[in-house]
């Protein structure tokens, strides 16, 4: 299997480890809260959560914010713009924009887990502006979306 490593110079102001890939084929690591005791995270409602965790990367490189599967699923804990985008001119402190779906309080324990970080490339655009939609070429799926293949 063919893995492309990155160098990213990384900081961390917290007392908990550095991220870690919990297993070889992990894409991501985890990234812990760093608050000073227990937070009760209470239904519908959105939190700023600190990790102690600066980094620098590449031009090319950004880092990717997702929920932990595990939290999601057993307690609703979500973030609440999908996927967080850590561009690599950031220099500030990496911090989870947590919500609570559910209709019960989670408990929140300092040092816990609660989020994932992937590095991925990505690509500029560098756009070429028509006057039309007709210089558009045609494909097959034209403006179908939303469901337009099914299901």
């Amino acid at each position: 299997m063919r893995v492309n490593n990155c160098k990213i110079k990384i900081f961390n102001k917290s007392e908990y480890p550095l991220p870690q890939y919990q297993t070889e084929g992990s894409a991501g690591v985890d990234l812990r809260a760093n608050i000073e005791g227990k937070l009760i995270v209470m239904p519908k409602k959105v939190y700023q959560i600190p990790t102690g965790i600066f980094i620098e990367m590449p031009l090319g490189i950004e880092a990717q914010i997702r929920a932990r599967s595990g939290l999601a699923l057993k307690h609703g804990l979500s973030l609440v713009n999908g996927i967080g985008t850590i561009d690599p001119d950031y220099r500030g402190e990496i911090k989870i924009i947590l919500i609570n779906l559910l209709d019960r309080p989670y408990q929140l324990e300092p040092g816990e887990r609660i989020a994932q970080m992937v590095f991925a490339e990505y690509v500029k655009a560098d756009f070429s502006e028509v006057t039309s939609i007709e210089e558009l070429e045609t494909s097959e799926r034209g403006d179908g979306g939303f469901g337009h293949s099914g299901k």
